[in-house]
């Protein structure tokens, strides 16, 4: 046997007790290194459970497949220094991609969740050619310029919202509705050799979050993500959720009560006020120009004030959603984050804290994500990089998946 008895171990860090199983302990001592670089053998064999001849077999396995590499030396108080080991960051590349109705971001990661490189445009509502378009020169410039290895390449990612063009929005022109038709999986594989991998943009911002943000200390977690449109992202016990019919996480289809007008109370879905759009047509409607993230950042004193107005007045709904998501789904925290600039998702915390009972101990934790406005794309990317690094996050259906279309046939 491999594996020493009596250890304690996390579920998804077991190893097998049969010797034949190679590759699964293969893979169980790649994600240990993932989640917990810089670490010595002897700590993944505690982790683990495994011997430490395994772990030496195994480790210099993951080394000469380059897959791993000897970082540095730690030096202790007694004996030799322990040789730390990290993820080669140049072990594999990723693609990721994220189309929004406000922008298209395109990335460029290696295999520790750096950007070695970025696309990004500023733009809404682009359509299905121009997409192809723009996402082709991203590839291609990244090829160029050699900014990725392409024989390391795990593949390319794609985060976008379900129902892209179907359901109705602000500013919304009528040809938007091409998305409807359009069969993106087979466009971006005609584009490439490599694996493509496809999910929903929330939940692949709770992929980016887990892989490479706070998932190192919360297992299970809803991730809120604040965009052009609302979004919300499951990850249960280390894996992404997305339900029977993929719609795990809809936050923004939650009845929320709205109070605001007091003559008129009634109740509207919290996707139809928690929004980037809604924001700046809040603003418009006090004389203010914004249509960017960045415009919110350059605003004169009133301007502030009247963001931190409609955040206090979005805070009151989203603590109702926070004691919700903490009573039907209990996970250990909630995440807030998006393409609203950070100090406003600090501040939007501040003011969902006091509408909630302080010391209520069956309320989950709020965070602010630690991955900001290139959540999506980065998780994107996180899809093809766990499937080659073998992580528990690796889900084989984004490799066949597609965007949901035609709502109307959820009811069929």
């Amino acid at each position: 046997m491999n594996q020493m008895n009596g250890a304690r171990l996390s579920p998804d860090l077991t190893g097998a007790n049969v010797e034949d199983a190679g590759e699964h302990n293969r893979a169980v001592v790649l994600r240990c290194v993932h989640r917990q670089a810089p670490i010595s053998r002897a700590e993944i064999a505690r982790q683990t459970g495994f011997t430490k001849p395994a772990i030496a077999r195994i480790v210099d396995r993951l080394l000469d497949e380059g897959l791993i590499i000897e970082a540095r030396r730690r030096h202790g108080l007694r004996g030799q220094p322990a040789i730390e080991l990290e993820i080669n960051p140049d072990a594999f590349f990723a693609i990721g991609i994220n189309i929004d109705r406000d922008h298209l971001t395109i990335v460029a990661v290696d295999a520790v969740g750096n950007v070695r490189a970025r696309v990004h445009h500023e733009k809404r509502y682009v359509r299905p050619a121009e997409f192809m378009q723009l996402t082709a020169d991203a590839i291609s410039h990244f090829q160029r310029s050699r900014l990725i290895d392409d024989a390391h390449l795990a593949g390319i990612g794609l985060a976008m919202p379900d129902w892209l063009g179907e359901i109705p929005f602000l500013g919304m022109p009528d040809d938007y509705s091409e998305w409807m038709e359009f069969d993106v999986r087979a466009a971006i594989e005609n584009l490439t050799q490599h694996p493509v991998f496809i999910e929903n943009e929330t939940n692949a911002a709770a992929l980016a979050e887990l892989d490479y943000g706070l998932g190192a200390e919360s297992r299970s977690f809803f991730y809120i993500a604040i965009n052009a449109c609302l979004g919300g992202g499951l990850v249960l016990d280390g894996n992404g959720h997305r339900g029977a019919m993929a719609l795990s996480g809809e936050i923004g289809w939650l009845p929320i009560a709205d109070d605001r007008d007091k003559t008129a109370p009634k109740v509207d879905l919290l996707g139809e006020m928690v929004t980037m759009f809604f924001l700046y047509k809040f603003l418009g409607e006090h004389g203010l120009h914004a249509s960017v993230p960045q415009d919110l950042l350059t605003l004169d004193a009133r301007g502030k004030a009247l963001v931190s107005k409609w955040l206090k007045e979005m805070s009151a709904h989203l603590a109702v959603a926070v004691k919700h998501i903490g009573m039907i789904v209990d996970p250990d925290a909630i995440i807030i984050g998006g393409r609203l600039p950070i100090r406003m998702i600090d501040e939007l915390l501040r003011y969902v804290h006091e509408h909630l009972s302080a010391g209520d101990n069956t309320l989950p934790s709020l965070h602010r994500a630690s991955i900001g406005e290139d959540a999506s794309a980065l998780g994107a990317a996180a899809m093809p990089m766990a499937a080659a690094l073998m992580l528990a996050s690796a889900d084989a259906v984004q490799r066949t998946r597609s965007p949901l279309k035609f709502m109307d046939r959820l009811n069929n």
